[in-house]
């Protein structure tokens, strides 16, 4: 857009638009049709690009443009979208995004994240506090790219656990969704005691020794296989607290920690040694011996020297008795149990 400069007889003075001067003799600007119709499409332009009408009658319809798209523009949008089933975002509900999973299985897709989107953001926060499984699924070939140590792509898919979980996901335009932020960021696998019986929100389960889809938990698949501590399903008899693979193609196992005291892994210090990532150990007294002592064996020692020591116990040729059986079933500090829990995602 410019002045009709190229137009000589519309009386532009250092060119800009001037009025009639009756007193110097001098015109005033003439405005070309060609010149009026481009400025007017210029400003239609404007508002056919925010999805709006023109109407005539509306002289703030320019400015209603500009807002929408200044916001469109921001990386996040100002649209808040309510979902109660699956669906498939477009890129004006982007922005805070809440999702209630409660009545089944949910996927909330995202727009791709090609040059048209540009750079957007979007947080996913869940709602509900049910078992249904939430996930939120970048479109065809997209990524979303966390667990990035695992896998350098990311990975298509992520999923939301617990009532007020959130992620803060930002597009490149160019085929990827960055994680911003998230409810909790603590590390993939990560074990935590927990001082209530439910599961909290964030991307937690039970430390249960549970089997998983490695369709539905790819990331968690390829945690297994670099952890130093994946065995088969057939060796899993004392390395319960490592992974397994499952039945060897659709599904793997996580570690088991129920019951079971924690101890730090030896890695060469020799306090521990010989043991394995994840291996199960049996409860075991440090060696000793106990010293049962008797001033007969089996007769009266009426001839023994004053002072003389008594005979130990595996000395004799018999038994002087048993004390009686106490304890439990296994050795144990004093201790308080809490519930275990590992991270997911």
């Amino acid at each position: 857009m410019d002045y009709p400069k190229s137009v000589p007889s519309v009386g532009l003075l250092d060119g800009r638009f001037v009025d009639e001067n009756p007193v110097a003799g001098t015109p005033g600007s003439l405005i070309p049709a060609v010149w009026g119709n481009a400025v007017t499409e210029e400003i239609l332009s404007v508002i056919n690009g925010a999805g709006l009408t023109p109407a005539e009658g509306d002289n703030r319809q320019l400015l209603k443009a500009l807002r929408a798209l200044l916001a469109l523009a921001s990386p996040m949008a100002t649209a808040i979208t309510n979902v109660a089933v699956s669906k498939a975002l477009t890129a004006s509900e982007l922005g805070l995004v809440l999702v209630d999973a409660t009545n089944g299985a949910t996927t909330i897709s995202l727009p791709p994240a090609d040059g048209n989107l540009g750079v957007r953001d979007v947080i996913v926060r869940r709602l509900d506090n049910s078992s249904s499984r939430l996930v939120v699924r970048a479109a065809g070939t997209d990524k979303v790219r966390f667990h990035t140590h695992l896998a350098p792509a990311g990975y298509p898919f992520l999923v939301l656990m617990g009532s007020g979980d959130w992620w803060h996901l930002r597009s490149d335009g160019a085929g990827n969704w960055w994680p911003i932020g998230r409810f909790d960021s603590t590390p993939l696998g990560r074990i935590a005691f927990e001082t209530t019986a439910l599961l909290s929100p964030g991307g937690y389960g039970p430390l249960n020794g549970a089997v998983f889809s490695r369709s539905d938990w790819p990331w968690l698949w390829d945690h297994a296989q670099q952890s130093g501590a994946l065995t088969s399903e057939a060796a899993r008899a004392g390395a319960e607290g490592g992974w397994t693979s499952g039945d060897g193609s659709l599904t793997f196992r996580g570690p088991e920690g129920r019951g079971e005291f924690i101890r730090l892994c030896d890695e060469g210090r020799g306090a521990d040694p010989a043991r394995s990532l994840g291996s199960w150990q049996i409860d075991l007294f440090r060696s000793h011996r106990h010293e049962l002592k008797s001033d007969m064996l089996g007769v009266p020692v009426v001839s023994a020297p004053s002072g003389a020591p008594d005979a130990l116990f595996n000395q004799a040729n018999f038994s002087l008795g048993f004390t009686e059986n106490t304890g439990g079933a296994e050795t144990r500090p004093r201790n308080i149990a809490y519930t275990g829990r590992i991270k997911l995602i």
